[in-house]
């Protein structure tokens, strides 16, 4: 048997060997680098992750504006370092401003920053930038660091096999730390984002100019959970200069004197794209979460945190000792659901009963669930309603479960069937595209178009300008139109 040095040594070795053999060429740079995915795996890598951001943000439904932005995607992608991967570009159902790749040609924009950008230059400019990523491998290189580093620190757990919370929570920090591009990422990709859009005919300084905005803007994440483009993106050193610059550049070595920008034809595209969280996918009001399209509503507790999701929903605390997930399944009984859930987790049962919601059948179970951090006590409501059963788990660890049991059945006894049509007929904001009626600052023709005075400095920025900027009359301009 071998000792645990010599395992040790083993191990290394293999590591060196992994660090020999698993170098590849930069599709960009031309220069080896570290890579533990050939492309065929990239490519499957990028189908599995694009199942699972469908499922966990889902797809903004509009066919035109979907096929316009693919056509500008696919222009792009063919004068990259890669051209002949099958790229795809969707648009993400989420009010956050961002846009992201992930290996193997899935680009991904969210229905926010379309509303943010304010032509289609700009939107060649964010487009290129995640192609960028993909060109040259920044997503599959992190994959191969993540990789490595969770052998290393396997390595190392066998040192710490008497303290496997150590051991578990170094390797949590193995897949945080490569969450986020790096600046030396990000200045590439912006460079490939400049050369991709000169390339495809478009004046990429006006990427630099989205970009300016975008810092004033300084968005954060939505009740979606989709983080936002500073936490992904983090910003270069003098970012805005260097993107005009290269853009300038780039313009003088293909001699280039007229360029596409196309401001109104895009503002034409997004007229009437939703503004914002759209209701019909949930709102909370009055510390009350309603589905108009399922058709239910339960209290939220006050000061809990909603992130709203397609495939779920996470209401946490504010000291996020708790939190309580709701989703439904596809299942017609609560007691078949209840014992898959027992299961598949391999929880101790406490208790489980059969009960009532809302003239609903259901069952509660409170359950004890073993983990390397110790034991979390769930309490679980699984409610018939429509031909699904609807799933809630209030988890916290079994020392402060009695603290939060109250809360837990609060929320998941509240549960309801929405039948006020008034909470039903509920419909979203929306861009709207008008013509100024006249020559005059951005701000008082956005006061014209009945904007409030509070929102005037965000609409402002919504249309790339500033309060006191002179428009001249019929230039397009963009207002929020009030859902109901």
């Amino acid at each position: 048997m071998l000792k645990k040095y010599q395992f040790v040594v083993l191990v290394y070795g293999l590591l060196i060997g992994v660090l020999i053999y698993s170098c590849a060429l930069n599709p960009v740079t031309g220069r080896h680098e570290l890579m533990l995915l050939s492309e065929s795996d990239e490519i499957n890598l990028g189908r599995k992750t694009d199942d699972q951001i469908i499922k966990e943000y889902g797809l903004y439904e509009d066919s035109r504006l979907s096929s316009y932005i693919n056509e500008i995607g696919q222009r792009l992608a063919r004068v990259s370092h890669r051209p002949h991967l099958s790229y795809h570009f969707k648009i993400l159902d989420a009010s956050v401003i961002n846009a992201f790749a992930v290996p193997g040609g899935y680009v991904y924009l969210s229905r926010g920053i379309l509303a943010a950008l304010n032509s289609e230059a700009e939107l060649a400019g964010v487009i290129g930038h995640e192609i960028g990523h993909i060109a040259a491998r920044h997503s599959a290189r992190q994959y191969s660091k993540a990789q490595l580093a969770q052998l290393g620190f396997g390595v190392g757990s066998i040192f710490t096999e008497s303290i496997p919370i150590l051991s578990s929570l170094a390797q949590l920090g193995v897949g945080m730390l490569f969450l986020k591009f790096s600046r030396d990422n990000e200045r590439e990709a912006d460079d490939l984002g400049v050369e991709y859009s000169t390339k495809a005919g478009y004046d990429a300084t006006q990427m630099a100019t989205f970009f300016e905005v975008l810092e004033r803007m300084n968005p954060s994440s939505d009740r979606s959970g989709l983080p936002g483009w500073f936490s992904t993106h983090p910003s270069p050193e003098d970012r805005i200069k260097v993107v005009r610059r290269r853009a300038i550049e780039w313009q003088n070595r293909f001699a280039l004197r007229e360029m596409r920008i196309n401001r109104d034809g895009y503002l034409k595209m997004i007229d009437g794209l939703v503004f914002g969280d759209d209701p019909q996918q949930g709102y909370i009001m009055e510390n009350e979460f309603y589905h108009p399209i399922l058709r239910f509503h339960f209290p939220v507790p006050p000061g809990w945190k909603v992130n709203n999701r397609p495939s779920q929903i996470q209401i946490v605390n504010e000291s996020q000792d708790a939190i309580i997930l709701f989703y439904f399944i596809k299942e017609n009984f609560s007691i078949n659901a209840s014992r898959d859930f027992i299961s598949k987790t391999g929880a101790s049962v406490v208790r489980l009963e059969r009960i009532t919601i809302d003239g609903l059948p259901s069952h509660r179970l409170i359950s004890d669930h073993r983990t390397q951090q110790g034991v979390l006590r769930v309490i679980s409501y699984f409610i018939e309603k429509d031909r699904r059963v609807y799933v809630f788990h209030g988890l916290s660890s079994i020392g402060r479960f009695q603290n939060y049991l109250r809360v837990f059945d609060y929320t998941m006894g509240g549960f309801k069937e929405l039948k006020d049509p008034r909470k039903i007929n509920v419909h979203p904001n929306r861009i709207s595209i008008r013509p100024a009626r006249s020559s005059d600052t951005l701000g008082n023709i956005l006061r014209s178009f009945g904007t409030p005075e509070d929102k005037l400095k965000e609409m402002a920025l919504l249309n790339g300008g500033e309060i006191n900027q002179f428009i001249i009359e019929n230039t397009l301009i963009k207002v929020i139109e009030k859902g109901y």
